[in-house]
């Protein structure tokens, strides 16, 4: 899951510009991480919800998505903006609730391990974005393709369901992933393609990279001690 790369944005030309930037969008980042967490603790509290949300998982992408589709569209009309995104992220928190409800009851404290290694692989690869002095242009498209190749064998292990294969796919996605985060966090604070208005979309694609990482590394955490 991921956002497009050609976005025509109004630049962030001066220092406040994109202060202000960085600022709205890791503010609405952090926010709809605790908006997601909620959404997860809601669905544990509905079993119902939480067997639809098992039982049904395309449909909880496509509710996840319509939301995010519609604040990515409207992105500079507030707050309507913020509403949709925050919306999307507690129906993500449901629909990955069966995902973690799977792994607190089999494994318990590997949802906690993966979102501590989580957000330190993202302070890592932000803080390695934000001061390095390399030109990331090209990642974009590197890594795009990387995620491409990843659809496709998941895709591909949907028919064949081999437990091997998919923890090669949850280390090929932190290593797709963690390549997209540098990149989205470098296009925020090292270049002009957003402008101090466009955080809803620099944030969701923050949000992406991270809901990837968190999944992939819970994954493999999971499947290194089964």
């Amino acid at each position: 899951m991921t956002v497009p790369y050609s976005i025509t944005t109004a630049p962030a030309r001066t220092g406040v510009e994109r202060a202000t930037l960085v600022r709205r969008t890791y503010g609405l980042v952090f926010v709809g991480i605790i908006v997601t967490m909620l959404g997860a603790v809601f669905a544990f509290a509905q079993p119902s919800l939480l067997f639809q949300s098992a039982r049904h998982p395309f449909i909880g992408f496509l509710a996840f998505f319509a939301p995010l589709f519609l604040a990515q569209r409207w992105h500079r009309e507030f707050p309507r903006n913020i509403a949709l995104t925050l919306l999307a992220m507690f129906v993500c928190g449901v629909w990955i609730s069966p995902i973690l409800s799977f792994y607190n009851q089999t494994q318990p404290g590997v949802v906690g391990q993966a979102a501590l290694l989580t957000f330190a692989t993202f302070g890592g690869l932000s803080l390695y974005a934000t001061f390095s002095r390399r030109d990331f242009s090209a990642w974009g498209s590197f890594f795009f393709i990387g995620l491409l190749v990843l659809i496709a064998v998941s895709v591909l292990n949907l028919f064949f369901r081999n437990p091997t294969a998919s923890l090669w796919l949850a280390g090929g996605t932190v290593l797709v992933f963690g390549g997209l985060l540098v990149f989205d966090t470098w296009r925020i604070v090292r270049t002009n393609q957003y402008g101090p208005n466009d955080y809803v979309l620099a944030a969701v694609s923050i949000f992406v990279d991270l809901l990837n990482l968190f999944l992939a590394i819970l994954t493999l955490l999971g499947g290194r001690r089964k």
